[in-house]
């Protein structure tokens, strides 16, 4: 999710709120029910999200692993630069 989140950030997620389009998610997915990502909600799809990643050519992502499940939504950074996310939503 470089740039707006990057290996280390300590993120303030809202977890079981409704995600909208634009809106920083921490996702699963089915395909690694172990792992929790950090993704860009683009749209609705099925019975979950699809999401990219905020750096394209470097993203494991919706285009790869199908919808994802919305765990929660990071609204702002803890540590190390305290702030609200924000970046270019891929709408």
């Amino acid at each position: 999710m470089s740039p707006t989140v990057r290996d280390g950030d300590v993120l303030l997620v809202r977890f079981g709120a409704a995600p909208a389009p634009g809106d920083v998610v921490l996702v699963r997915w089915s395909a690694r029910p172990q792992q929790l990502s950090v993704k860009r909600a683009v749209r609705p799809d099925g019975d979950g999200w699809w999401v990219l990643g905020d750096n394209p050519d470097g993203s494991t992502d919706s285009r790869t692993l199908g919808p994802a499940d919305v765990v929660g939504i990071a609204s702002a950074r803890m540590w190390p630069r305290p702030g609200r996310l924000r970046g270019k939503p891929h709408l």
